[in-house]
């Protein structure tokens, strides 16, 4: 049995959506953000070092990590379903989307969030952030352009690691200026299966 350990409002939904449109059976640890501080409760540490979510038990083993679980999951119970072989012409773009989300484009949505905070102390740094923003927004806009997907035109590993970051990025107003990347998310929203991973795990704020 998979069991999720999801805290609320965090990259872990998209686990269970991931779970949702692969049909499988998953159970849900639920971990609640501590209401001063906004981070993972000590217990996280009890499942992994990190003490972070996402963190998934297949049979007793733990795993870390959205992009790895999420390129386990798909290997192991996907069945050639959310990722090309590797000898396709798509499956080099899908490794790059896989790891541009967390990588590249979730740091200056960080930043954005972090330095928020410190209010004008904050100020030398952000005319550099809303360039990165703009760059790498920009980026995905056109890269996605009227299509439905990063990736062919199925769903893949890629979209469920974009997702989270665009809606980090639309919950700190951000995503205004790119009508791809709206419709795009509106469109995942309304998925069936996104909805069940939502009614499972909880009220989810990044949704949007």
């Amino acid at each position: 049995m998979i069991t999720v350990h999801h805290l609320n409002n965090s990259r872990s939904q998209r686990i269970l959506w991931l779970l949702e449109e692969l049909g499988l059976d998953y159970e849900i640890a639920s971990y609640k953000r501590d209401a001063t501080t906004n981070l993972a409760p000590g217990e996280l540490t009890k499942i992994h070092p990190l003490g972070k979510s996402p963190v998934i038990t297949d049979n007793g083993t733990p795993i870390a990590e959205s992009g790895a679980i999420v390129e386990y999951l798909i290997r192991k119970y996907g069945k050639g379903k959310f990722m090309p072989a590797e000898n396709a012409a798509d499956f080099v773009p899908w490794l790059h989307w896989m790891h541009y989300a967390e990588g590249s484009a979730m740091l200056p949505v960080m930043l954005t969030l972090y330095t928020m905070r410190l209010g004008e102390a904050a100020a030398p740094l952000r005319p550099r952030i809303e360039s990165e923003i703009a760059n790498h927004f920009g980026y995905m806009d056109k890269a996605l352009g009227k299509k439905d997907f990063f990736v062919g035109d199925a769903l893949t590993g890629a979209d469920f690691q974009i997702v989270f970051v665009l809606e980090a990025a639309r919950s700190l107003g951000l995503m205004k200026p790119y009508t791809n990347l709206n419709r795009y998310l509106d469109a995942i929203h309304a998925r069936p299966a996104y909805k069940r991973g939502v009614e499972r795990g909880g009220q989810y704020d990044l949704g949007g």
